[in-house]
């Protein structure tokens, strides 16, 4: 039987990002989406103009709905959450659906390239570091990374030209292990350069029984888009029982072979990139 989860993200008209991104992939990957809007835009809030419809006050109907029919999700993944009340809610949500073969996910959205997003404050990072206790699974970058695990994102950055830097990162996956009490910790998007200096990206796995990094050379710039393709091969990549390395190492190709797509098209970074004709690669 088709296994079933519930995307818990935003859902935007334009800009191919949150639930746009996420259900294709579960969808091709096997695993059936079931999405719980936390807001409906027109657009994704990179774009210049959009409008958005706050879905706060609706959250609850689906613990409720799903509740009086008998819905049991195989996984739960979280993604953005526009304020602490809706954190709430879906701690709520997890506490009543969840159960010991249920995989959890939660991609801690708070902020990219050492900036905070405009709806976030410390309310927010309080609720977003006890969400973070009930996953199974998180992916932050490394700007979450540093909130997390209060450490001065600039301070960090500092050392990122020198060769001990994914060493120190890699502490921090284990710091976020240990304070959090989560399976595995994946750190995204960690812009590297190499001894010959060649730009990489890298994304650093820390589970209790193993640390490692996959990395691809860095192709144009930043997408709207990518950190939630990333996440929702992970979750469905494990959903499925694929193991971690290959799991990893299938999301990092896929999003690869996009993006060269996308840089070679010109398309803008608002947009996202260019996915649909590369899905076959999760099959």
């Amino acid at each position: 039987m088709t296994k079933k989860a519930v995307l818990i993200n935003d859902l935007s008209g334009l800009g191919k990002c949150s639930l746009t991104a996420a259900i294709p992939v579960l969808s091709v990957m096997g695993i059936q989406a079931c999405p719980m809007p936390t807001a409906v835009l027109t657009s994704q809030t990179g774009f210049k103009s959009f409008y958005c419809n706050d879905c706060t006050d609706k959250l609850d109907y689906y613990t409720s709905e799903w509740k009086k029919l008998g819905f049991q999700p195989d996984g739960i993944y979280t993604g953005f959450l526009s304020s602490e009340k809706q954190v709430d809610k879906i701690l709520d949500f997890i506490n009543s659906f969840e159960t010991e073969n249920t995989l959890v996910l939660v991609d801690p959205v708070m902020g990219d390239g050492g900036r905070t997003y405009s709806l976030f404050t410390d309310a927010l990072a309080c609720k977003m570091k006890k969400l973070v206790t009930v996953a199974d699974v998180i992916t932050p970058n490394l700007t979450e990374c540093c909130i997390l695990c209060d450490v001065d994102y600039c301070e960090f950055i500092k050392n990122a030209d020198k060769p001990d830097f994914l060493d120190k990162i890699a502490e921090l996956g284990k710091n976020l292990l240990n304070r959090y009490g989560v399976k595995i910790v994946i750190i995204t998007g960690i812009e590297h350069k190499d001894i010959d200096g060649t730009m990489y990206v890298q994304n650093l796995i820390a589970s209790k029984d193993e640390v490692f990094s996959v990395s691809c050379k860095k192709i144009g710039g930043s997408y709207s888009g990518t950190g939630d393709l990333f996440a929702s091969v992970m979750f469905s990549g494990l959903l499925r029982g694929d193991t971690l390395r290959d799991t990893v190492s299938l999301a990092v190709k896929f999003i690869e072979t996009s993006l060269r797509d996308t840089v070679a098209l010109g398309i803008d970074r608002n947009e996202g990139i260019e996915f649909e004709k590369h899905l076959k690669i999760l099959l």
